[in-house]
């Protein structure tokens, strides 16, 4: 059974893995999220990285109103082309696909606060699809393989929070609920962000000098992955650490950005994982 796995698309989709999955005889993708382009990048991390200000407060509702119309559009036209595909798409959100962040740590609600609505408005433009499955904090199952997901951020996770305890309860009662599957090498977790303090998510030096040479994993992915052991862990999020690590006896894997050209086949037979990255 061939599985491509692949994410941060940000409104591409190049025509190659469409042609790919044809020749390769690929029976599911896996996505990782960030279909969204992020167009809106810069004046982000200038006005809110490591602030308590939201971009909206900052440029006003009516002008963020329509950055986000924008990548939506760039964002369905990936969501239509795995759509097409006519097989299984299974997907958790990635941090640009606007997930509400309150999975992985405890924000205090601000007075007067309100939202746009673009957590609504991407959910929409997804649930048009039905060929694309999501199952962030849940899971699918595909012939005998058992995928449990959880969704990114840009945020390591605060491991103190209820929020954090919260969803690490559930991930937890998701393995416990697979146990023998897991024992048996059938487990496999999805996340969007590679797990914290590897050298997968170490940031690079071209990246935002605000961020540059820091780890920027997951804490949370890490602690479900270091306290059952799935024999795989699928993640993205940092584009330019390409490649597979083993943290305990899971193996690890960043296939890289799609809008990089790159991506990862998985052959699933007979226990025997092997793992072809797509560059």
């Amino acid at each position: 059974m061939k599985i491509l796995v692949i994410g941060d698309f940000h409104g591409t989709l190049p025509n190659r893995f469409l042609n790919l999955i044809k020749k390769e005889h690929v029976e599911l993708v896996i996505s990782l999220g960030d279909y969204l382009p992020f167009h809106y990048r810069k004046i982000w991390f200038k006005h809110c990285y490591g602030k308590d200000v939201e971009l909206w407060e900052v440029i006003g509702k009516k002008k963020y109103k329509q950055i986000i119309i924008k990548d939506l559009k760039y964002g369905e036209v990936v969501l239509k082309k795995l759509n097409d595909l006519g097989i299984p798409i299974y997907t958790v959100l990635g941090n640009i696909d606007y997930p509400l962040v309150d999975d992985v740590a405890d924000f205090p609600k601000k007075k007067n606060d309100s939202m746009p609505g673009e957590v609504k408005d991407f959910l929409r433009v997804l649930n048009k699809y039905k060929n694309i499955k999501r199952f962030d904090y849940s899971y699918l199952r595909f012939k005998d393989y058992i995928f449990i997901g959880m969704r990114g951020h840009s945020s390591q996770g605060d491991p103190s929070s209820k929020n954090y305890k919260k969803s690490k309860e559930k991930l937890s009662k998701l393995f416990k609920r697979f146990r023998k599957q897991n024992r048996d090498n059938k487990v496999i977790f999805v996340s969007h962000n590679v797990p914290y303090n590897t050298k997968l998510d170490k940031i690079g030096k071209k990246a935002h000098k605000l961020v540059r040479g820091r780890h920027a994993g997951s804490k949370l992915t890490r602690a479900i992955i270091q306290k059952y052991k799935p024999v795989l862990a699928l993640g993205g999020h940092i584009h330019e650490n390409v490649g597979k690590v083993k943290l305990g006896n899971t193996i690890v894997i960043n296939p890289g950005s799609a809008h990089e050209n790159k991506a990862v086949i998985l052959d699933l037979e007979s226990n025997k994982y092997k793992i072809r990255f797509v560059k």
